[in-house]
């Protein structure tokens, strides 16, 4: 399992991208479809935009062989992970009465993040030892 890590850990950023184009939630009040990009009607912004810049420099950082950049790359894991689950909570919440319906693409996303952050852990990176 090491050993496929970094492919793993950059196939799974794929689809936690791919997950912020699928819809999120459905605000039956509204009848507004919310997902990563698109949240117009909303106060959310684009969401899934800060997901996207940090799944992309964690793909980066995968493909780098340097143990800095595996640390690194745990840092921007971590915050990802924290997004996504920002995202949930502030997507999912209710608001004025109205509860919003989650959708899969929600919990793509924290799944996918979280899979990418367990990845990071475990660096396929030859560590050189130097005698002094």
């Amino acid at each position: 399992m090491i050993k496929y890590t970094q492919p793993i850990g950059i196939l799974s950023m794929l689809l936690m991208i791919g997950c912020c184009l699928l819809p999120w939630a459905y605000i039956p009040g509204k009848d507004i479809v919310v997902s990563g990009f698109i949240a117009e009607g909303t106060s959310f912004g684009k969401p899934g935009l800060m997901n996207l810049y940090v799944g992309v420099c964690m793909s980066i950082f995968f493909l780098l062989p340097k143990i800095w950049a595996k640390r690194t790359n745990v840092f921007f894991a971590a915050f990802n992970m924290a997004w996504a689950l920002r995202n949930l909570i502030l997507i999912g919440a209710c608001m004025g009465g109205v509860c919003p319906e989650k959708k899969a693409g929600l919990y793509g996303l924290v799944f996918f993040a979280a899979l990418g952050l367990f990845m990071t852990f475990f660096p396929n990176v030859k560590i050189n030892k130097k005698a002094a």
